[in-house]
Formats: structure tokens, C-alpha cells, sequence
């Protein structure tokens, strides 16, 4: 008898693209025609993956004392960008959509801020981060949780708060 072990892995387009090997003048064409959607978008239809719907996601406030931090506002508006970007697991840009990880990475990358913590996930974010206590926790910090995957109480797995570095 003999057994045949598989491990499939689970790629997205973004990664297919990734190791095409592009240069810079292929990548930059690749990215028009994902955000113009090959200016054929009805081709789209009604795909959630490819037509996100930011106007149902701007019911919440900021305090304004938040915004007073440069590093913070960078993130924030980064972040808004894509609100209604449905989640997709192992997405990691606009062109892919994102899953929890992706997204905190694509927008501590593209915030401005001149941070770069490449694709990585929270365990590989927890290492880009110093340990604060919760009293120094401040709007942009990260916050870490363990033992979630079979628990909905959060609160009761917190781990840590971490600011990047």
C-alpha cells in the first residue's frame, strides 16, 4: 500500500504576478489595468472581489486628539482606502483584496511613514514591533491576540499592545 501526501498551497494572483519576474514598466501596467479593471469593468459585474463598496463603511469617528499624531493620520488614511474591500484569505493588495494580516501589512508598507515589514503575519508583525505597556498604547499601535481561532472573547486573549519600529 502506498500513500500519496499533497500539500497544496494556496496562492493569489498578486503572488502569481510577483514571480513572474515584471520590471518596473510591466508592474506599473499590471497595476493600471487591475485598478481600471481593463477598462471592461462590466465584465465584473456584481463580483464582490473586484468591486468593493467603500460608501457602506463610513459610519465611524476618529477622535480628534488621535489625529493630532503625523505616524497615526498616515495609517488612518492609508487605511481608508480601502474600507469595503471584502476579506479574502491570503489577499494582500487592492488588486487581491486582503485578508487581516495583508491588510495591517499593506498599510503599515504604504503608509508613508517609511516603515516596510513586507508580507508577513501577526507573529512576523510582532517582531517588528517593540512591547508597550497599556498605558503607552497610543492610536497606531498594534494590538496582539493568541488563541483566537476557536474563541469569539477577545478580550479574554488579549496578549500584547506593540509599536512599530
Amino acid at each position: 500500500m502506498k500513500i500519496l501526501t499533497v500539500t497544496l498551497i494556496n496562492n493569489t494572483m498578486q503572488a502569481a504576478v510577483d514571480a513572474a519576474g515584471l520590471d518596473e514598466d510591466q508592474k506599473a501596467r499590471y497595476d493600471l489595468l487591475m485598478e481600471t479593471l481593463g477598462n471592461k469593468s462590466y465584465l465584473f459585474g456584481d463580483d464582490q472581489y473586484s468591486n468593493p463598496m467603500p460608501g457602506e463603511y463610513q459610519d465611524y469617528q476618529v477622535p480628534a486628539e488621535a489625529l493630532t499624531d503625523e505616524k497615526f493620520g498616515k495609517m488612518l488614511h492609508e487605511a481608508e482606502k480601502y474600507l469595503g474591500y471584502p476579506y479574502v484569505w491570503g489577499g494582500s493588495s487592492p488588486s487581491t483584496s486582503f485578508d487581516c494580516s495583508g491588510f495591517v501589512c499593506w498599510v503599515i508598507n504604504n503608509s508613508g511613514n517609511g516603515w516596510n515589514v513586507g508580507r508577513t503575519t501577526a507573529n512576523g508583525l510582532r517582531s517588528h514591533t517593540t512591547k508597550v505597556s497599556l498605558g503607552e498604547a497610543k492610536p497606531g499601535d498594534l494590538i496582539f491576540f493568541q488563541g483566537t481561532y476557536n474563541s469569539n472573547y477577545w478580550r479574554a486573549h488579549f496578549l500584547e499592545y506593540g509599536r512599530i519600529r
